[in-house]
């Protein structure tokens, strides 16, 4: 009986003990799992990130893509790099990028180099803006064409030096460089002559390398065109004539008396040998406005004893230093002179005397004369001077009636005794 105790006290022992370690083996499976599923989660978390890094490296390599794209176009741009970079910033809406003094220099610098033309700055552009705002209180307005011939002295500094020297170079090459640009937009010259600026009058600078047959490269590898022409081939040494239309105005707000270019027109010069005919052709209309941030940093030379550059080309035409002949006068009947007065010189030349002299006595009426203190003040002045003038008359012909009659001195001395002669 002792004996069957003990071997069931036994077994209940070991069945304990394997109950026991069955259940340790389930908590440490059940460890093993929760410690597996803990590691997934945490690769799980790890893989995000890098999943995030690949696509954040992919939108980078996609945005990096067509910048390195737009690369060759800020070649071609006339803004420089600065410009397609800041196209890419509001496409992808970024704040502007800030650049330092030196960095703009330098990208101000690559642009100029690329087809030597200035380049415009945000002050230069504010600035063009409040110069060509038109006067709101213009009481009288006169506007007119001339005809500026460049063989005359005065008219001279603007066609040398033919082809460009250095930073230096003329009016045409200036403009022809800014159209090839396209920093500025040309518009059509009508039969008529009177410009029109408007979008279908808009005029295709290739038509105009076309039909004038100038040399060119088509430089087109992005939306942008651009215009590749070398300095030989520009036809700067033909541009012998501009014509202009200029405004004289009185504006009541400041009381100032003003003239003002509005648009420039190159003339074409060209003579056929074989011929021996000279024909004058108009390339297009170009506003002024649109021409003189660049014309006010271009410097040019005025004088043949002073070389030194001191005035730039909108100088030049605000300060009014060039001479033109006038061709037309804005009338009702939008007719020329020539087709007013006929051809004979004579009758032209009086008409454009007749104009200038219009113009000049029209500014003397302006200014108010003399007040009537002023000129009683004036007046008082003349007849004091008078006065004493005729005193002085006066004082001249009672002297002068003293000396006809001069009186007999007394001598103290004693008289002297004659000697007669005696025989």
């Amino acid at each position: 009986m002792k004996s069957l105790h003990i071997t069931g006290l036994s077994l209940m022992f070991f069945a304990c003990y394997l109950t026991g370690f069955s259940q340790n083996q389930t908590q440490s499976q059940t460890q093993t799992q929760n410690r597996t599923t803990q590691n997934q989660a945490q690769t799980q978390n790890q893989t995000q990130p890098q999943n995030r890094t690949t696509q954040s490296q992919a939108q980078t390599q996609g945005q990096t893509q067509p910048q390195s794209q737009a690369q060759p176009q800020s070649h071609a741009q006339p803004q420089g790099q600065a410009q397609v970079q800041s196209q890419t910033d509001q496409s992808q809406n970024l704040p502007p990028r800030r650049l330092t003094p030196r960095q703009r220099a330098a990208e101000a610098a690559a642009a100029k180099a690329n087809n030597n033309t200035p380049v415009l700055t945000e002050r230069a552009k504010i600035k063009n803006e409040e110069a060509s705002k038109v006067p709101e209180h213009v009481v009288w307005l006169r506007e007119m064409y001339r005809n500026i011939d460049l063989d005359k002295d005065n008219n001279a500094a603007l066609y040398y030096p033919v082809q460009p020297i250095g930073d230096r170079m003329n009016l045409f090459t200036t403009i022809f460089k800014l159209l090839a640009d396209g920093k500025i937009v040309a518009y059509n010259y009508p039969n008529s002559g009177t410009e029109v600026f408007t979008d279908k009058e808009k005029l295709n600078f290739e038509d105009v390398l076309k039909k004038f047959q100038i040399l060119y490269k088509k430089d087109s590898t992005s939306n942008y065109t651009h215009y590749i022409v070398d300095d030989g081939d520009i036809p700067s040494n033909e541009v012998l004539m501009y014509q202009i239309k200029e405004g004289w105005y009185f504006d009541a707000a400041t009381g100032s008396y003003k003239s003002q270019v509005i648009a420039i027109c190159p003339l074409l010069v060209r003579k056929d040998y074989n011929v021996g005919d000279v024909t004058t052709n108009p390339l297009c209309w170009i506003p002024y406005e649109n021409l003189r941030p660049y014309l006010s940093r271009t410097m040019i030379m005025t004088s043949n004893y002073n070389n030194v550059m001191t005035y730039s080309i909108d100088d030049f035409f605000t300060k009014g230093m060039y001479k033109g002949d006038i061709i037309k006068t804005v009338n009702m009947k939008d007719q020329s002179l020539v087709q007013q007065v006929g051809d004979d010189p004579e009758k032209l030349k009086h008409a454009q005397d007749s104009i200038e002299n219009q113009l000049k006595t029209f500014r003397k009426q302006l200014w108010v004369q003399q007040d009537s203190t002023q000129v009683a003040v004036n007046s008082k002045g003349k007849k004091a001077t008078t006065t004493t003038s005729a005193k002085k008359e006066s004082t001249k012909k009672e002297s002068g009636k003293k000396e006809g009659k001069p009186k007999a001195e007394k001598s103290s001395a004693t008289p002297t005794k004659s000697v007669r002669r005696t025989r």
